[in-house]
């Protein structure tokens, strides 16, 4: 037998007692194997984290929507600003125009 491995058996056998070994190999297969892993859970958790943030966003485009929606039934000046502005009606009396930002081929 390889001197080398002979000693490394040899100091295993010393300071390592059976319990110890199998205590590590349970503890490496929980890290490392199985369905509950550690990089899985904090895979998890960042998962979790970011569709909490994305819920917090959604709640609040939520509150205001309905508080534009509560203020809209009510306050008709609201009303005929937002659909001038977001849906482009006009008064039949007007002209709108709506201008676009393009860009011209010759300054890219």
């Amino acid at each position: 037998m390889n001197p080398r491995l002979s000693s490394a058996l040899q100091w295993c056998r010393r300071f390592l007692s059976p319990i110890t070994i199998v205590s590590l190999l349970v503890l490496g297969y929980i890290i490392f194997s199985g369905e509950n892993t550690v990089f899985r859970s904090i895979n998890y958790d960042r998962t979790i984290d970011s569709l909490r943030a994305e819920l917090e966003a959604n709640r609040d485009t939520m509150l205001y929507y309905r508080d534009l929606n509560g203020r809209l039934a009510t306050d008709r000046d609201l009303m005929e600003q937002v659909v001038r502005e977001q849906y482009g009606m006009k008064r039949t009396s007007e002209d709108v125009f709506i201008f676009t930002e393009t860009t011209l081929a010759s300054e890219e």
